[in-house]
């Protein structure tokens, strides 16, 4: 009797979803060539095979005017997709990242007897600790890219595994600070400090007037200093400029489209907003210096919701204070000068050499690390 093929069903809401989904096809595709994927898929899914029941751009919404004017939209086919599954049950029913819609999905579908996989934890351990019991009771197995994260689950008894990042596997070892350089057009043998203010538009708006002021003062002390700023869109790039216009009109100021990576492997030193930028600066070896600020009332709430004691990646992953960071009222010019300073002045070579370790622990193929994991799970419960 010929075998059934593997069913999965998958569902990714946004972008950086859709890369890990069309990872993880690849590699469960090249031990069941058979397998069949359906669900909510972004082009590079399609692109390894998945049927798409709905586009994913149907859930890539962003802000709370918009989510409102979609959430009927979105609710319906919430629904629509949990009826599917349960009347067409995959082996396993895999949902990456996107919390707010895919853990309601699993929640269902697990009370109707199948297997469920959460790719990519939610940052339960930093803030609103209590979502851990909804998970838990949502998913068969959620997949962390970091190991601090399964160290959390471990504490509700709540099924984790490590799988590494993704991150981790593409960027290399050993940087090529070279190869970045003549790539985006730099000096071979200049002095780069890149700027990363954010993505968004209150960061921007908060953080560039403050690094902008650092920077006049750095060229001071470094004449050799010149900075470089990779903006996420255009319009980032238009608010940027604007600010600079009356904050710092005569520093010369290389604007670069997008690359931040590249950018963060060319420079030198990295000034950088908190988040995943954090980790790529790392990943990237690179020392960094991290300002943020929010809106009094968010910094307000945000101290009373955050539990953890570090904001930056690399300083959680090392449970220690390896990256310098300044945060809300320490988020001053003055405070940036001292202490991308320091990182100027000085020999970071142990720094790098903490970094590179941290870059080891995480590098495990996540990709395969997490097609065995979904594969485990479906053998487990067929």
């Amino acid at each position: 009797m010929p075998e059934v093929p593997l069913r999965i069903g998958i569902v990714a809401g946004e972008v950086s979803g859709d890369t890990l989904g069309a990872g993880l096809i690849r590699e469960l595709r090249r031990r069941h060539p058979d397998a069949i994927f359906e669900g909510i898929a972004g082009p590079q899914m399609q692109d390894e095979g998945c049927r798409a029941l709905f586009e994913m751009d149907e859930l890539a919404v962003m802000g709370i005017v918009e989510v409102l004017g979609r959430l009927p939209r979105i609710l319906h086919i919430r629904r629509r997709i949990i009826q599917h599954f349960i009347d067409n049950p995959p082996d396993v029913f895999i949902g990456i990242d996107a919390p707010d819609f895919n853990i309601g999905v699993e929640l269902k579908l697990k009370q109707a007897g199948i297997a469920t996989v959460h790719y990519v934890s939610p940052s339960v351990w930093a803030w609103r600790q209590n979502r851990i019991h909804k998970i838990k009771a949502a998913t068969d197995m959620v997949l962390a890219f970091l190991p601090f994260e399964k160290a959390f689950y471990d504490r509700f008894d709540a099924p984790c595994r490590f799988i590494g990042h993704t991150l981790a596997d593409k960027m290399p070892l050993v940087p090529d600070t070279r190869g970045a350089r003549e790539r985006l057009g730099l000096n071979a043998d200049g002095r780069y400090l890149a700027l990363l203010p954010g993505s968004r538009h209150a960061e921007v708006t908060l953080l560039a007037p403050v690094y902008l002021e650092a920077c006049k003062q750095l060229k001071v002390r470094h004449p050799e200093l010149e900075f470089v700023v990779p903006l996420t869109s255009e319009k980032r790039r238009q608010e940027f400029s604007a600010i600079k216009k009356t904050v710092a009109p005569d520093l010369e100021v290389i604007l670069i489209e997008g690359q931040g990576r590249e950018v963060m492997t060319a420079a030198d030193v990295i000034l950088l907003a908190s988040g995943t930028a954090t980790l790529e600066a790392m990943l990237a070896k690179k020392p960094m210096v991290v300002g943020y600020k929010l809106k009094d009332f968010s910094y307000w709430l945000a101290q009373r919701l955050v539990k953890t004691e570090h904001v930056s990646l690399p300083n959680l992953l090392a449970n220690q204070t390896l990256v310098t960071e300044l945060i809300q009222h320490e988020c001053t010019p003055g405070h940036i000068v001292d202490e991308v300073g320091k990182l100027l002045d000085n020999d970071t070579s142990e720094l790098i050499a903490h970094f590179t370790q941290l870059h080891k622990r995480i590098r495990c193929n996540a990709d395969e690390q997490a097609a065995l994991a979904v594969l485990e799970l479906a053998k487990r419960t067929s």
